[in-house]
């Protein structure tokens, strides 16, 4: 058997290595001896069956002494009989014939069931029988039944069953049905088998009982109990060693963590199956191990939620190094957030299961963290918004720490995304913090992921420059475009777009390819300058608002121009040609395209018709 350092370093004997993991089922054996030293007056208490009260709505009846308003009340109340060996009580809960109860022949019976119980019999833990005076509507046994236990007779098993009756009284009234009974065989003292505990045992222990049982049923449950847990851990070790034997890959993660995992819940769950099992092969009184089944149902709920909770700790972990590997600091916080959340529900839900199958009403205290939760979530609501917030911002990642961005007015970069708030660090090196509700709400911008550089500068000119160095700076700007390698041709264009108040304005529009934004400033930096350098050869120059004043003596206006003008329109007006306040249909498709364009020369001037000279040629 191959054994790893990391299992354990050396093993001298069994206890030796059973010395850490022994430790928590020393709690657990505490915790037994504890239960067993309380009185049957006190776990009556922790079943309270008086139903003679069953609201303000629903119907009352008068309380039952025996508390047999509910299946729950019949077990423990005949169970607490037999304990204190009153039998004729103790046939009080079986169907007899009403002049049998509390009788001899009645109490024979009440006996009988005991020892059937004893020998070959188990009973339903407490916690799982319905303390409702229905019963449990669910177990497909009809409204009146209800399964409390198994035994065998025979070599043939039955069910254990109480039948609901009417109360002379009136309400429900659960007894062991008639037909059980009937099943159960009386059994003398010569005839009754004698069971393994009570051959072993020394005679003192026998002689002296406690709770209605011989004081060594008590100490051999316990004997039981510590035996049945050193056999599942032997057990679970070889399983543990045998799968790394064979399986190689249950030795790596994820596989040796999930095998973790289950191996001390498993534990658990087994060395309760075999404390169950061993304890009805050798005998124990069913008083005894009906005491000891809540403590087998608690530990069951406690193997569950420690299967969770370290199926938890193996999720959260794996997924942490993951995290810690790419650098997802602001992922880390949310698994480390939600591991903790996660932790507290489960031991929240586990509290309240351990409480409801001991037997307190654990109805009132979820009524009132209910509303205490509601309080705690209107007071709360701020920190709320802001986790809903980070779980957005985990989620749906518009930034991530290291990210320029500008959020709302602020501008930065990302330098933490924690569970309440996001810092940024601002272009004058001060720290903003932001909520996550509000950062969240907020109008985001991230300049870390585009793929291109906008560049879109508007080269405003002066007013003299003419329409002939205008097609020369068109002409030669796109030439540059076109030809830098760093510049997208598609689109790259350049437009001569307004006659600005002070300036002839020129478009540019093109995209850059550049790696971040400190290259980008590198070639935009290079073509400012090729473009100041092709404003300089045409002989114009950038314009900036400004006022020029003309000294100049006024020629007025041309009187030749004037009258020529005045004589166009009065022919325009004569010939029913003048195209005012709308042109017509006509005009307006005779003088579709009749402008050359594109074209390399100025258009012709126009004659009085508003066609080109040369279209009269």
């Amino acid at each position: 058997m191959i054994i790893r350092k990391n299992s354990f370093k050396a093993i001298p004997s069994p206890l030796g290595c059973l010395q850490v993991p022994f430790r928590a089922f020393s709690v657990l054996c505490a915790l037994v001896f504890f239960l067993t030293l309380a009185a049957p007056a006190a776990n009556a208490q922790l079943w309270p069956t008086d139903t003679a009260s069953q609201g303000s709505n629903g119907p009352k009846w008068p309380a039952d002494s025996l508390d047999r308003r509910t299946p729950r009340g019949t077990v423990v109340g005949f169970i607490k009989a037999v304990a204190s060996e009153n039998y004729g009580r103790a046939s009080r809960y079986l169907s007899l014939e009403r002049k049998l109860q509390g009788k001899p022949k009645g109490a024979e019976r009440a006996l009988a069931l005991q020892r059937l119980l004893d020998q070959r019999g188990t009973m339903v833990p407490y916690s799982r029988i319905s303390n409702s005076p229905n019963g449990d509507l669910d177990d497909n046994l009809g409204p009146n039944l209800e399964r409390v236990g198994i035994a065998t007779v025979n070599g043939e098993t039955f069910d254990l069953i109480l039948e609901r009756t009417e109360a002379p009284e009136g309400g429900p009234l659960w007894l062991f049905s008639s037909q059980t009974v009937q099943q159960i065989p009386v059994i003398t003292e010569q005839e009754a088998l004698v069971p393994l505990t009570d051959r072993v045992l020394p005679t003192f222990l026998k002689k002296n009982r406690w709770g209605g049982v011989p004081v060594g049923h008590w100490l051999v449950m316990l004997a039981l109990a510590t035996l049945a847990y050193l056999l599942a851990w032997i057990i679970t070790f070889g399983l543990r060693a045998g799968i790394r034997t064979f399986w190689h890959k249950a030795r790596t993660d994820p596989t040796s963590g999930i095998i973790k995992a289950f191996e001390l819940p498993f534990r658990l769950y087994l060395a309760v199956w075999l404390l169950v099992v061993s304890s009805r092969a050798v005998g124990i009184s069913i008083i005894v191990r009906q005491r000891f089944s809540e403590l087998n149902v608690i530990v069951g709920q406690v193997a569950l939620i420690l299967l969770l909770w370290r199926l938890i700790d193996f999720i959260t972990g794996f997924s942490e190094r993951r995290l810690t590997r790419i650098g997802n600091a602001s992922g880390l916080s949310a698994v480390l957030f939600l591991r903790r959340g996660l932790k507290i529900a489960l031991m929240c839900f586990g509290i309240i299961a351990v409480l409801s199958t001991i037997g307190f009403d654990v109805t009132t205290g979820l009524a009132a963290l209910g509303i205490g939760g509601i309080a705690l979530a209107l007071g709360a609501q701020k920190t709320v918004e802001n986790f809903v917030g980070s779980v957005t911002l985990i989620a749906d990642q518009p930034v991530r720490v290291g990210d320029f961005c500008k959020v709302g007015d602020t501008v930065g970069t990302v330098e933490q995304i924690g569970m309440r708030s996001t810092r940024i660090r601002t272009l004058n090196r001060t720290i903003v913090t932001i909520p996550n509700g509000e950062f969240s709400s907020l109008r985001i911008e991230n300049f870390a992921h585009r793929d291109r550089f906008w560049f879109h500068p508007i080269l405003a000119l002066r007013y003299e420059t003419t329409p002939e160095q205008i097609r020369f700076l068109l002409v030669e700007l796109r030439t540059i475009l076109y030809s830098h390698p760093s510049v997208d041709p598609d689109p790259a264009r350049v437009r001569f777009i307004e006659m600005g108040s002070h300036s002839l304005n020129i478009e540019i529009f093109a995209y850059v390819h550049a790696k971040d934004f400190s290259e980008f400033l590198e070639i935009q930096e290079d073509l400012y300058l090729r473009m100041m350098d092709i404003v300089t050869a045409s002989g114009t120059g950038f314009a900036f608002p400004s006022q020029t004043l003309y000294m100049a003596r006024d020629s007025g206006t041309s009187q030749e121009k004037t009258q020529a003008t005045e004589e166009q329109v009065r022919q325009w007006r004569d010939n029913g040609e003048l195209q005012l306040p709308n042109f017509s249909e006509e005009r307006i498709n005779a003088l579709k395209n009749s402008i050359p364009y594109p074209t390399s020369a100025p258009n012709p001037p126009r004659n009085g018709t508003g066609k080109s000279s040369r279209s009269k040629k």
